[in-house]
């Protein structure tokens, strides 16, 4: 992936509206799914493995509008990353997903993310829900969200 210059952007702009405090019914939802290591969290390669299942995305014709990159920190050690695609990929591991969704829509830095988890499962708790887990989208990557000025994340949690 090469570096953007100040002038280009690799992610498209966020809006937050369609997101934000809202309920998904997925059946079925197709994405692909990979691995990404991580040190204390801190996802290691995330751009090599990114780069990588979006070129097998985009050969296989598979491209999904939202372009959703779901993260589910399993560990300190490893997350498993979801990317939204319109039908199975081939070379890839595709794998469904169903279930209701609450979701919130969270901006700042990265470093916050344990915040607006905390954040979220008292979000879901008010609702009388009970969260069984969380996956996070970073909607942009550091990059474009400084050329936009805004670092927006969405959490989804399962209930």
């Amino acid at each position: 992936m090469s570096v953007a210059s100040k002038e280009e952007v690799c992610c498209p702009r966020f809006d937050p509206r369609p997101w934000d405090g809202k309920r998904f019914v997925w059946k079925g939802k197709p994405f692909i799914k990979d691995k990404v290591y991580c040190l204390f969290y801190m996802p290691l390669g995330f751009g090599r493995v990114v780069s990588r299942d979006l070129t097998l995305i985009a050969s296989s014709g598979s491209s999904d509008k939202d372009r959703m990159m779901l993260c589910d920190h399993k560990s300190p050690w490893s997350m498993d990353l979801f990317i939204s695609v319109k039908k199975d990929v081939p070379g890839a591991k595709n794998e469904d997903i169903s279930g209701t969704f609450l979701s919130k829509v969270f901006e700042g830095p990265f470093k916050d993310a344990k915040k607006w988890a905390d954040q979220m499962d008292a979000y879901v708790r008010g609702k009388g829900k009970v969260p069984k887990r969380t996956l996070f989208w970073y909607t942009t990557c550091p990059k474009c969200a400084k050329k936009y000025g805004k670092n927006y994340s969405v959490l989804f949690s399962e209930i």
